[in-house]
């Protein structure tokens, strides 16, 4: 019999790095094992991490004990928020990213990590007793087993690359695509599905015409993803944007049934929020042009990712109009573009806890369970770990709800509604957006990261000062007075405040619009606040938010406690529903089919009318109190 872990993690991408350190952190025995050791953490295509709601999921990690936001700020070459204008509820911190330092951070932080250890392999089949998964088999014969199993094997299940009419099998370009597991995972009744991706070519900088193009820099002031003591280590670089013109599309349109995507030879269904640049043109073929931005993927190479130009076009065509866009007439084309399809995971088949429903001790997070991004799969990869580590300790689930987290919506889409292409996050998707912001995040998920054992005791107590300085800053504010003088008076109008009607506390001003602690720091004819400028910055404007958007803040709170009422109802997991009265046989199919964990996850599924929610309560209602009377 070969070794026994406690967690075998399949594969070393940004889920798997993230199940393997959180699963090692609560004292599991965890083995990572990867077909390449050199490529753990790798960014297969952008060079960046976070971006609009994904930059909620990297804090959300980092609050609960993810190493993402910590190895992104170590290796970030440009930092921006998005957004800035708008609302602090979408406002969205991204990085450009040195892909070639990320990818060295990651190993070295999964080598340094206590209890965790890193193999080398390709899987073949999983181990069973039964429907119970008790370990794996690689494809050198050798066995491995283990109490539980996550599988985050991101595009590599019958990885199928596509560039023009030319096709060949991998994972991701130059790394092998695992074909045996699949198959397996489909013989054990599995239902698996197939998807499609793309990545773009990557371009030599030393045949780019910079000097012609729009450069946009960063932001001066860096604002990290990390709650801790990261640092911003790395030299700041500027991207440069352009644009594709009608000669591009000329190019394009001309050669559009040699791109994969229209040629047939791809089944697979893409992701619609980033369409190829084949797309672009087709459907919408009367924009003058498309903006490409330009992005450095490391301070190591010359290799430049032009985001917004995604393609399955042959090499020769992608030459062809590349050189048609300013700036790049000159290009040399380092790799090229693709589209990838892959086999993923049905996610209905999980619980909320990414253990498969039929299937005792297997996990799935990442892309294998139909998303996209290395945002999203870091956060399924975080929460399969826990649950797995917490399953061996005979722990109940970690489940995070969608008022409480991003990473709550996302798993909650995942197992409720499954996906039909890529699932990508997006503040649209959070119905209690203002709830889940990114500057609160910490507020929302480190207490439940200490409590789970991912948190140092130094970054808990980070997080208790921090505290105690946003309960000091709030208190202050409601005995300090501001008085309409003539400077003050003069200065709010030049910043558009309404006017002060009287002597107001410092918390009603800073409910107005446009009000805030660097306007008070600027008043110098009456209490003096220049001492504001001594409070840490992030303190300062968490205060601001929360005193501006109270409002609103307590009407989200009131939503979020009708929808508990509703999610807060579990459903036995062998629940018969045949023995509900009133229920439609249609009704009936996709409930036994989908076995929702909650009545909230009911709700979500389509054609489960409020009528049969309303039939379902009174049955729950009855059996639970059933149930107490046989335990009293």
């Amino acid at each position: 019999m070969g070794q026994t872990w406690d967690v075998i993690v399949v594969g070393g991408g940004h889920a798997g790095c993230e199940a393997s350190l959180a699963a090692a952190k609560m004292g599991q025995r965890t083995l990572l094992i990867t077909m390449s050791v050199d490529n753990i953490g790798a960014m297969s295509c952008n060079p960046a991490i976070g971006g609009l709601a994904k930059g909620h999921l990297v804090k959300e990690i980092d609050a609960l004990g993810g190493a993402m936001g910590e190895v992104a700020d170590a290796t970030g070459i440009q930092f921006r928020i998005l957004n800035r204008k708008k609302g602090p509820a979408v406002q969205a911190t991204r990085c450009q990213s040195d892909m070639i330092a990320y990818k060295n951070r990651m190993r070295s932080v999964l080598e340094g990590q206590e209890n965790l250890s890193i193999k080398q392999a390709e899987i073949a089949v999983l181990l069973w007793e039964g429907h119970e998964v008790v370990g794996l088999e690689t494809t050198l014969g050798e066995k491995i087993f283990a109490r539980a199993v996550v599988i985050t094997t991101g595009t590599f299940m019958n990885g199928l690359i596509h560039i023009g009419h030319r096709q060949f099998s991998a994972g991701r370009a130059a790394d092998f695509a695992s074909l045996s597991l699949s198959e397996h995972l489909k013989e054990k009744g599995i239902e698996i599905g197939r998807l499609k991706t793309g990545t773009t070519p990557r371009l030599d900088a030393r045949t780019i015409n910079f000097d012609i193009l729009e450069s946009q820099p960063g932001d001066a002031e860096i604002q990290k993803f990390s709650f801790w003591n990261s640092r911003i280590e790395m030299k700041q670089v500027p991207c440069y944007i352009t644009y594709t013109n009608e000669r591009t599309q000329e190019i394009i349109q001309k050669n559009i049934k040699k791109s994969a995507m229209y040629s047939g030879a791809i089944t697979g269904i893409g992701p619609r929020y980033c369409p190829s640049i084949e797309d672009k043109i087709a459907k919408f073929p009367d924009k003058d042009r498309h903006q490409i931005f330009l992005e450095p993927t490391s301070l190591q190479s010359f290799e430049y990712y032009p985001n917004g130009m995604s393609t399955s076009l042959p090499l020769d065509i992608q030459v062809e109009f590349l050189r048609s866009i300013e700036g790049l007439e000159q290009v040399e084309v380092v790799r090229a573009g693709y589209a990838i399809e892959y086999d993923f995971v049905h996610p209905t088949q999980l619980k909320s806890s990414l253990e498969m429903k039929d299937y005792p001790n297997l996990f799935c997070a990442g892309q294998i369970n139909g998303t996209s991004g290395y945002e999203e799969a870091a956060a399924q990869g975080l929460m399969a770990g826990i649950n797995a580590a917490r399953k061996n300790r005979e722990e109940d689930p970690f489940v995070l709800l969608r008022n409480e987290a991003y990473i709550g919506v996302l798993l909650d889409d995942l197992v409720s509604k499954g996906t039909e292409e890529p699932y990508r996050m997006f503040t649209s998707r959070a119905e209690y957006r203002l709830l889940l912001r990114e500057d609160n995040a910490d507020q929302r998920l480190v207490q439940k990261g200490y409590d789970l054992g991912l948190l140092s005791e130094e970054k808990y107590q980070m997080f208790l000062q921090k505290n105690e300085e946003i309960e000091r800053l709030q208190q202050l504010t409601a005995e300090v007075y501001i008085t309409p003088t003539e400077q003050a008076v003069d200065l709010l109008q030049k910043h558009e405040v309404t006017p002060l009607p009287h002597r107001l506390k410092l918390q009603e001003f800073l409910k107005k619009p446009n009000a805030t602690f660097n306007l008070l720091e600027q008043i110098k004819d009456q209490e003096d606040f220049s001492h504001l400028q001594d409070w840490n910055k992030i303190v300062k404007k968490y205060v601001e938010t929360e005193f501006k958007y109270a409002g609103y803040i307590k009407r989200q709170e009131s939503q979020v406690k009708k929808y508990l009422k509703v999610e807060s109802i579990r459903i036995p997991d062998a629940f018969d529903y045949a023995s509900v009265g009133g229920l439609s046989n249609e009704v009936r199919q996709k409930l036994e089919a989908n076995r929702p964990q909650t009545l909230g996850q009911a709700v979500k599924i389509s054609g489960v009318t409020p009528a049969a929610i309303t039939i379902l309560m009174v049955a729950f209602e009855k059996l639970k109190h059933k149930l107490g009377k046989q335990n009293e």
